[in-house]
């Protein structure tokens, strides 16, 4: 099991006004951390940096005395269609803030720890296969974006630096992402099998994700790290696992046919199975706290 910080850590966190990075500031704070956020924007308070991610600017200068930085900042892969633009935009804006974040602690040269967010979508669809962060990248969309992202922060890895790479799975939590929209549905019994109900999908409370973060941050830990439970399941499962501890049916499939219409490219993605354990989190001495899914169901119903 991870050990505790013998003193607090100063983390400064990108994307903390969005779901993930919002509640990790909440959490690094609760604990004793100090958290700066980086901010696309002129400074509002002592605690906020100023950086231009799209220009790639920052002053190395800003990040001087840090622990780690988490870089969580990135357009949201499920907010809108994919039109070209919004794709270019989803690869864009994870490409170069991850530059800019290597390239800065680079130059500034001190011992500074980069947990830089990635995704289980760089495996692919796989069907059947069990995935670890020793199998080879997948292809598609988003497994391209991923190759181009991680890749980014290699200016960090060639100065010697500690960089871990957070793939993280589908985040359970009332708050955001899928689960903020499968939830509504489900509470009505509407929420059953998307397509076949057979694609894998592997999944993390938010609860858990803060905690393996948190570890990411403390520990020394490096390359890829899966973030998701021991316990991929079928979508058909997770969702009649939801149905379950709402006291509801989930039956009435979304056919794939409908997931494109309403989706579009996007549905692909949503359709895909990525079997994924996380090998290196749990070998790093992480032990979840949700880790089979009524538990995670029970705390995901628990917070609405």
């Amino acid at each position: 099991m991870s050990q505790p910080r013998s003193q607090p850590a100063r983390v400064a966190i990108t994307g903390a006004s969005g779901l993930i990075g919002g509640a990790l500031s909440v959490f690094l704070s609760a604990r004793g951390d100090e958290v700066v956020h980086l901010v696309r924007r002129a400074p509002r308070a002592p605690h906020e940096v100023s950086w231009d991610p799209g220009s790639r600017r920052l002053d190395p200068g800003d990040l001087s005395g840090l622990t780690a930085v988490v870089h969580l900042a990135g357009a949201g892969v499920g907010a809108h269609r994919w039109t070209q633009a919004y794709k270019h935009e989803i690869r864009g804006s994870r490409v170069n803030g991850t530059a800019t974040i290597a390239r800065a602690l680079a130059e500034l040269g001190e011992p500074i720890a980069l947990v830089s967010g990635s995704a289980i979508g760089a495996y692919g669809d796989r069907g059947e296969e069990i995935l670890t962060e020793a199998s080879h990248p997948g292809q598609g969309f988003l497994a391209d974006v991923v190759r181009e992202w991680e890749a980014a922060t290699v200016p960090a890895q060639r100065a010697g630096l500690r960089v871990a790479l957070a793939r993280t799975g589908l985040v359970l939590t009332p708050d955001g992402g899928a689960m903020a929209r499968v939830l509504p549905l489900a509470r009505l019994g509407l929420a059953g099998p998307l397509g076949s109900g057979r694609q894998y999908w592997s999944w993390i409370t938010l609860h858990d994700e803060l905690r393996a973060l948190a570890h990411l941050i403390d520990q020394e830990v490096s390359g890829p790290v899966n973030l998701v439970s021991t316990q991929p399941l079928r979508q058909g499962d997770v969702a009649r696992a939801l149905g379950a501890q709402l006291r509801r049916p989930a039956v009435l499939p979304a056919p794939a046919v409908a997931l494109k219409v309403v989706l579009g490219e996007f549905a692909s993605d949503v359709l895909a199975s990525a079997r994924v354990l996380p090998s290196v989190l749990t070998a790093s001495g992480f032990v979840f706290e949700h880790d089979n899914i009524h538990a995670a169901m029970q705390w995901l119903v628990d917070q609405i």
